[in-house]
């Protein structure tokens, strides 16, 4: 069988994705050939603001290596543009000398980007963002200059700034209109997306329209319409892209602003294609990814002779992560008179979602901060579905694997290739898959921008249950593949200072999770305590509300009593409280305190206030509660102070953030009432000295806790409780309980690195600077006599303090 020579203008995604289906369906039909200008193999453009951000290189992000030609016997001329198309002779010529002939031609040279036609527009400095030599070109710019404006308010120009940002560039983001990505996103989505920007470091400039580039020979800053001037060194146009069409048009194929095909792909001009950013389908050129891969689908039949309903045109979706945080729209994203609809905004989480309804049926939709019911809004806009149809399913839909359980098999999960949950399963079952890359390989799902690859691992673990493992490394969640001292090796290296930046950078195959978010909250705030600012909406609802939620959705309030002591004058607010707002209950705590329990979300500011008590941090990774006994001063078999230390540790550690909760206890002799022996740092009196003991659990998992070391003083004591604490703090994995950490480490290893007083005083230093941080109003109260008298009112007894 003689093969038909089948040449490829362009080697970008379109056309590539075009000639590997023709490879599925006929893949002994045809002898291909690829010109593509750009030195490279086939490599993924939706990732190019990773080349600009740094740590990601052109391999990272190659989706076709020079082996895949090779093997698949395609001659590959990298680096060599076709000049000039003959369709009489049907042959292409290069810029290198070199002409070829063809029986079927495919044109996907894709678009150019638009670059606006202002004064200085020719000037050094005056950069697109399109390709890898764009990348680079800025990438050297970064290491000269350090004031960069980005002309353009989209996605290109975002990513843009975000890359910029990472080189550590000021960057400001001139955009015409007076909210982000408007062509995607509604005004309050493009309002929470530069909210989120401008945290991160972004700085906009909203309608604004750029007159004039300023500078003589190199650029040095922007000239508004307005008259107003902003200096940069850098200016990047992210405005927009236009087909690139002149090598169609010289050779006389129709084209309007794309090269005009029909719903084959064919041109006017016979055995000539054209598929991607650079076709005009009924009027439309589409510049996403997923219509451009169902283009190359439609053509590949096309070309072997399949036959097929053709292209029938596209439904835009959008699901994106906008520099760490992912939008979604898809449909109608703009109601009219029209349209009804259906909107959540929750403020505190960050998150938005509306949804157009028209006669009765989903019209479209936009997702912000939370896009993981995009596929299944996408599917339902689709095939017109009645907006109850999806009420229903969010409602079974309580979690991410119930999620993709619920699903229907015809539904899609990657979006951009067109896979669905039944084509993924039977893969997996079929070819023992396990792993998102293998699925990947396998089916193409996750291959594009990424923003399925969760769907995808859930879809595993849903089909394998228990067979399936996320990662055999241990990551520190499913939103990842890197592992706790990977993250925190990266953020100091890179210097991450914000969640949304972290997940960036690194990343992250998701806009984050219950898992990940708090935990990054507090290795950020670990690592660099003076400068960080708590993400509050990164932790967990009971430390977001200051009480831990119930099972039938009331609150539980715990004032702090220090060392478990009190007074009478706040025994009679919490009583009036109580009364006041009718609390359910009045319970004595196990660690020594008050709480109320059945205490609505509504009235907590309320209750806190008139308490004016500091928070008992019962819900939180932290120090929660240092339990004692009477001790010396009462009992008749104290040997030492209990209360007095114990009130002294809950003063020094109070605010704390740590991996953990972290619950203490004094108790005054071996006998140990306060149950020292089970505590997370437990401490014992003996006649003349202290002993301390650690990593003990008196939960679900038992433990008996370690003598660690043993002081004649109680300087010495809590010097060491110091300097055990941020041990714990820095080398343990968020939420491992001390029980857990001490056991993995050793209790000898620990012993190791706590006899060097060095160390001890390091750990000491670190953990001063982030106590500066939470308890500045405590400074001079700790280790205050006075202080601790007050405290002791009520028993009328002199207080020691060493």
């Amino acid at each position: 069988m003689i093969k038909q020579k089948l040449v490829l203008i362009g080697n970008g995604m379109a056309g590539v994705r075009a000639i590997e289906e023709v490879l599925k369906i006929n893949p002994d039909g045809f002898e291909v050939t690829i010109f593509g200008t750009e030195p490279y193999p086939n490599y993924n453009r939706i990732q190019l603001s990773k080349v600009l951000q740094g740590g990601t290189s052109v391999s990272d992000i190659t989706l076709n290596d020079w082996e895949w030609y090779q093997d698949n016997m395609i001659r590959f001329y990298p680096g060599e543009t076709v000049t000039a198309i003959n369709t009489k002779t049907k042959t292409v010529s290069t810029d290198k000398g070199r002409t070829e002939s063809y029986d079927q031609l495919i044109i996907a040279t894709g678009s150019n980007p638009f670059m606006l036609p202002l004064p200085g527009a020719d000037k050094e400095g005056v950069k697109a963002f399109r390709n890898i030599k764009d990348c680079e070109e800025m990438i050297e710019y970064s290491k000269k200059h350090k004031k960069a404006a980005v002309i353009g308010g989209g996605l290109l120009g975002l990513e843009a700034a975000r890359g910029l940002l990472n080189l550590g560039m000021e960057v400001d983001v001139i955009h015409i209109f007076d909210y982000l990505m408007e062509r995607q996103l509604d005004r309050t989505a493009g309002e929470l997306l530069q909210t989120e920007l401008e945290k991160q470091g972004m700085n906009f400039i909203l309608q604004k329209n750029t007159a004039e580039i300023t500078g003589r020979k190199h650029v040095t800053g922007l000239k508004f319409s307005d008259g107003s001037r902003i200096k940069a060194d850098l200016v990047v146009m992210a405005v927009g892209i236009k087909p690139n069409v002149a090598l169609a048009q010289e050779a006389g194929i129709p084209v309007n602003r794309g090269i005009l095909v029909n719903d084959y792909l064919e041109t006017d001009i016979p055995n000539v294609f054209a598929v991607g950013e650079c076709a005009e389908h009924r009027g439309i050129a589409y510049g996403l990814v997923a219509p451009l891969y169902q283009q190359g689908q439609v053509l590949a039949k096309r070309l072997c002779g399949v036959r097929d309903n053709g292209y029938q045109g596209s439904v835009l979706s959008t699901q994106l992560k906008v520099s760490g945080v992912d939008v979604f729209s898809a449909g109608k994203i703009n109601e009219d008179e029209n349209t009804k609809v259906y909107k959540m905004y929750d403020d505190w989480n960050g998150t938005y979602k509306k949804v157009l309804i028209e006669d009765g049926k989903i019209a479209g939709a936009v997702l912000f901060g939370d896009t993981k019911d995009g596929n299944k809004l996408f599917d339902f806009i689709k095939k017109g579905a009645l907006i109850e149809e999806y009420l229903e399913s969010s409602q079974s839909a309580n979690s991410e694997v119930n999620l993709v359980a619920s699903m229907s098999d015809e539904e899609i999960i990657c979006g951009c290739n067109g896979v669905t949950k039944g084509s993924i399963v039977e893969a997996i079952k079929a070819n023992g898959l396990t792993t998102v890359d293998q699925v990947k390989g396998c089916t193409n799902a996750s291959r594009s921008c990424g923003g399925c690859k969760s769907l995808v691992s859930d879809l595993l673990a849903c089909t394998l249950g228990e067979y399936y493992q996320a990662d055999q490394k241990e990551a520190i969640c499913g939103c990842t593949t890197l592992s706790r001292d990977e993250v925190l090796a990266e953020i100091r290296e890179k210097g991450l200072t914000h969640i949304r930046e972290v997940m960036n950078v690194l990343e992250w195959e998701s806009d984050g999770c219950s898992k990940c978010k708090p935990a990054l909250n507090y290795y950020l705030g670990m690592i660099n305590p003076l400068k960080y600012q708590d993400e509050h909406e990164a932790r967990y609802v009971n430390e977001r509300m200051h009480a831990n939620i119930q099972k039938d959705g009331t609150y539980s309030v715990v004032p702090r009593m220090y060392g478990g002591v009190t007074t009478s004058d706040d025994l009679r607010k919490i009583a009036d409280v109580a009364d006041k707002y009718k609390v359910g209950m009045i319970k004595v705590t196990g660690g020594q305190r008050i709480d109320l329990l059945g205490v609505y979300k509504e009235d907590l500011p309320k209750i806190w206030a008139e308490l004016d008590m500091p928070s008992g941090s019962a819900y939180a990774k932290g120090l929660r509660t240092v339990k004692t006994c009477v001790g010396e001063n009462f009992c008749r078999f104290g040997t030492q102070d209990s209360i007095g230390m114990g009130i002294r540790l809950e003063r020094k550690f109070e605010g704390l953030n740590t991996p953990h909760k972290v619950k203490m206890a004094v108790s005054a002799c071996p006998r140990n009432c306060a149950e020292s022996g089970i505590k997370d740092v437990g401490v014992v009196g003996v006649e003349g000295a202290w002993e301390m003991y650690v990593g003990g659990n008196g939960g679900t998992h038992l433990r008996e806790a370690d003598l660690l070391f043993k002081f004649k003083t109680g300087d010495e004591l809590v010097e060491m409780i110091g300097a055990f604490l941020q041990y714990y703090r820095e080398s343990a994995k968020y939420l491992e309980r001390t029980s857990a950490w001490v056991e993995r480490l050793g209790i000898d290893r620990i012993r190791e690195v706590l006899s060097d007083e060095l160390m001890v005083k390091e750990y000491n230093n670190r953990i001063d600077e982030a106590l500066s941080v939470v308890q500045d109003p405590w400074k001079e109260a700790i280790n205050n006599k006075n202080l601790l008298r007050d405290l002791y009112q009520n028993v009328k007894v002199p207080v020691e303090t060493k």
